[in-house]
């Protein structure tokens, strides 16, 4: 069944698919048609096959000719659709005339008896051209159905390119800002001569840089990989900050499993660092959760650091590039289905939550 899908996929298959079909259609209906009004004579088993195989013949020509006059202006090709149309269906009534004749000496006798060998080679010329009319109006009509369709799938493609490049350039665009601000640290303890701490930031970046570099931004992780990694990241602010960084994870048993955008929560953590911890003297506490509920993965980020001024869950200033990003990457990922709010942390700070669709490992789509 695929390898028949498979090749209904090339148009040159799709199209002698359809003339088989198509003609096949005609020959039945032209039998049936014949036996309901009374016995089929032997010979229509010889003729109807022979005069449809000279009727797709026909539409051949006609093929040739749409393909030749394809980028003509409307008005002109449908007068060249109806001209070639009449003489493919006077062509072909000929065809089936001389065959029909051949094939049937009594009926031949039979009209010019009685008159009618011209009226009904009249009539006959009505129902081919009317026959070739059809097949023009379908050729065309599946023509631009797949054209249309291409474009479209061009379209998709694009748009996926595109947003493709937009994740990445979200995700990766805060690598050089959490850069900077660890070589910074770490030339500053090279400065002060503390060696051995200094290595041991090295150490921690470069696992964390190896666990970013392994992930693809377009893939999604488990919250239980997502905490991982952000073990690994708060390893080396562990070393900027020391006990001025306190640490709280609460994650559901039930909630680990969830799929979530990889190094999501990153941003949000770093930029609680930059604006709650690293602008007090004693340092704070960086809160973070998960949990599932009605069919739901909620995620939360606090600090009790000075907070921000919201208006309506959003900063009226500042706040950083983090949240704007993280924000920009859930809309990308999931449009409507999610929300990212923030609201004071009591007594004070900022707490963000998020809301997105529970999704578990084997159930993409």
């Amino acid at each position: 069944m695929m390898q028949i899908l498979d090749l209904l996929q090339d148009k040159r298959y799709l199209f002698w698919a359809l003339q088989f079909l198509g003609w096949s259609g005609w020959v039945l209906t032209f039998y049936l048609g014949i036996l309901f009004w009374g016995k089929v004579p032997d010979n229509y088993l010889f003729y109807l096959p022979t005069v449809a195989t000279i009727g797709m013949l026909l539409t051949l020509l006609l093929r040739g000719l749409y393909r030749y006059m394809w980028n003509m202006g409307i008005v002109r090709r449908f007068i060249a659709i109806v001209i070639a149309s009449y003489l493919a269906g006077l062509a072909w009534m000929a065809c089936r005339a001389a065959i029909f004749y051949r094939a049937f000496p009594n009926e031949r006798k039979a009209h010019e008896e009685t008159g009618m060998e011209l009226f009904s080679h009249f009539d006959g010329t009505v129902s081919a051209t009317w026959v070739m009319l059809v097949w023009s109006a379908l050729y065309f009509g599946i023509k631009y159905y797949l054209l249309l369709q291409e474009e479209r799938q061009r379209n998709l493609k694009v748009m996926s390119m595109a947003h493709s490049a937009q994740l990445k350039m979200l995700r990766y665009q805060l690598n050089p800002h959490f850069l900077f601000n660890t070589l910074n640290a770490i030339s500053t303890l090279i400065l002060d001569q503390n060696n051995a701490l200094a290595n041991t930031m090295v150490t921690r970046l470069s696992r964390f840089l190896r666990h970013t570099l392994d992930n693809d931004p377009m893939q999604k992780v488990t919250v239980a990989e997502e905490i991982e990694a952000l073990r690994l990241y708060l390893d080396i602010e562990k070393v900027r900050f020391d006990e001025r960084l306190q640490l709280r994870f609460d994650v559901e048993p039930e909630a680990e499993s969830a799929l979530m955008p990889s190094l999501l929560l990153q941003p949000l953590v770093e930029n609680a660092i930059k604006y709650a911890i690293a602008q007090s003297i004693d340092g704070g506490t960086i809160a973070v959760s998960a949990r599932v509920f009605g069919g739901e993965l909620l995620l939360m980020v606090a600090d009790d650091g000075p907070g921000l001024n919201l208006n309506k869950g959003r900063p009226s200033a500042g706040g950083g590039v983090g949240l704007v990003n993280c924000r920009e990457r859930l809309r990308e990922l999931y449009g409507k289905d999610q929300t990212f709010r923030l609201s004071t942390t009591d007594p004070h700070g900022l707490t963000i939550n998020i809301r997105i669709p529970l999704e578990r490992a084997g159930s993409e789509t």
